[in-house]
């Protein structure tokens, strides 16, 4: 692991620093300096520009809603297709980083052990867990107790499982210590409360043998809630987000920037991983954090190395039932997200970086601040209303009822669109769509901002730890993901 971690320090702009361009500063600046002046209009203007703040938040909108229309026109032709088993590069082995994972680890590599085309190696790194995760290697396997930090021989009767105890540090120094010890090509990490469809590893191995410039991958994830009507209803409204989340990221794969792959479900080349240090323990979404240092050291060294989004791998990964859970969910993404944006600021605005560098990167600089646009922009509407200016707050529920129009236009399209590629049609049914899109902005849409204003404090202040998540929709062999 030393040897990692010298890459990693030489690696990361977070200990090896680069300068910062002048255009990289200007355009950080933009989204706070924009609010206070925008913000300010609400005590200064009359009429409806006393709500400039969030004429900017939906105009800002929808311009990245264009932006993904005509990005992902070239799918509306393309359905999801079975992959040739022949397909496949030199291994392809899987990671499951796991903590106190018993109740669901047996359903997950029972599923990884019944693709189509199973993996060559299926490693379960063992992150000091004090559950029965113990007892179920031992005694539902059959593994020998292996010594910490080793691997296990294979399981009997399973001769591509194997265990690797290690002391409790985290999913990043986990999936670190796993990488060092396995020798396959392309490395699927799968979380321990993600299921892939029987398919899902032979569309991966077809991905990487297509492309040998392909170094990362996410598959496409589906969230699972469980049964209890709290649960059912974040179901509804993750679902949804969730097929406009991997749609944008297919649009910024055509643009060349793709930035976020799903560490519960994505793949990589196992080299490429090493060259760049690994996962940075340090990082709240080591995942996210890892693309970032994969791009750099492509344009650093001249490598046409790629990111891509597969749409044929398919997955399902238990999602936040309840407001607390959620809340902490996006605390952690957001503030890893901000993380993530402040130690590689250099790359923003910055043409060595290509247009992840001129458009991506730009556009991420912006999304540090839009929720606090979106919370505020709701705030001044709230204030009219309770007010009793109804006469101004009537012009502005307009504009957003336009909007909500707009959203679901692309919406629906988007729907037919998205299961074309992904062959999914579990619980995305048109009737919830059309309700979800007009509640959205006053329910979900504010609380998925309240988390990321979770996430600045937890930024600001650096805290946030890999702590075991609350199972509701996979416990036993209770898993319905109609696969």
């Amino acid at each position: 692991m030393t040897s990692l971690n010298a890459v990693l320090i030489a690696a990361s702009p977070r200990y090896s620093p680069r300068p910062i361009p002048v255009a990289s500063r200007l355009i950080g600046l933009a989204a706070p300096l924009t609010f206070i002046l925008l913000f300010a209009q609400a005590f200064d203007r009359q009429g409806v520009a006393i709500w400039s703040i969030g004429i900017a938040y939906v105009l800002y909108d929808t311009v990245l809603l264009i932006f993904t229309a005509l990005q992902i026109r070239d799918l509306e032709h393309i359905s999801a297709r079975p992959f040739a088993a022949d397909a496949t590069p030199a291994t392809l082995g899987v990671i499951v980083a796991a903590f106190n994972e018993a109740e669901v680890l047996e359903m997950t590599i029972d599923r990884l052990q019944s693709q189509q085309t199973p993996p060559d190696t299926i490693l379960i790194a063992d992150d000091g867990s004090t559950d029965r995760t113990a007892d179920l290697m031992l005694g539902r396997y059959g593994l020998a107790l292996p010594a910490d930090v080793a691997v296990s021989a294979p399981a009997p009767g399973h001769p591509t499982l194997r265990w690797l105890r290690l002391a409790h540090r985290g999913k990043a120094h986990a999936l670190n210590d796993a990488l060092l010890a396995m020798e396959d090509e392309v490395v699927l990490t799968v979380d321990a409360d993600t299921l892939l469809k029987p398919d899902a590893i032979a569309a991966m191995r077809a991905a990487f043998a297509a492309e040998p410039e392909l170094v990362a991958a996410t598959g496409v994830l589906a969230p699972v809630c469980g049964p209890s009507l709290s649960a059912r209803l974040f179901e509804w409204f993750q679902s949804y987000e969730y097929v406009r989340n991997f749609l944008s990221r297919h649009a910024w794969e055509q643009a060349h920037s793709l930035l976020l792959v799903s560490g519960a479900f994505a793949a990589f080349r196992r080299d490429a991983v090493i060259a760049v240090g690994g996962f940075d323990a340090d990082c709240m979404v080591e995942d996210y954090e890892l693309i970032h240092r994969l791009h750099r050291h492509a344009a650093d060294q001249g490598l046409d190395w790629r990111v891509r989004v597969v749409g044929s791998a398919l997955a399902y990964t238990d999602a936040p039932a309840s407001p607390l859970a959620f809340l902490r969910q996006r605390r952690r993404w957001f503030g890893g997200f901000l993380q993530t944006q402040h130690w590689n600021r250099d790359m923003v605005g910055n043409r060595r970086y290509g247009r992840l560098g001129t458009a991506m990167l730009p556009v991420k600089a912006l999304d540090t601040f839009q929720p606090i646009y979106g919370l505020g922009a709701f705030a001044i509407l709230i204030a009219l209303v309770a007010t009793g200016r109804f006469r101004l707050a009537l012009p502005i529920l307009l504009i957003m009822l336009a909007k909500i129009a707009i959203d679901l236009s692309f919406h629906l399209w988007s729907l037919h669109i998205y299961k074309r590629w992904t062959g999914q049609e579990k619980g995305l049914r048109i009737g919830p769509a059309i309700i979800a899109a007009i509640a959205e902005p006053f329910t979900f849409q504010l609380l998925r901002h309240a988390g990321a204003i979770w996430g600045w404090i937890a930024f600001l202040r650096g805290s946030e730890t890999w702590t075991p998540q609350s199972r509701t929709a996979f416990t036993g062999h209770s898993a319905d993901t109609g696969s």
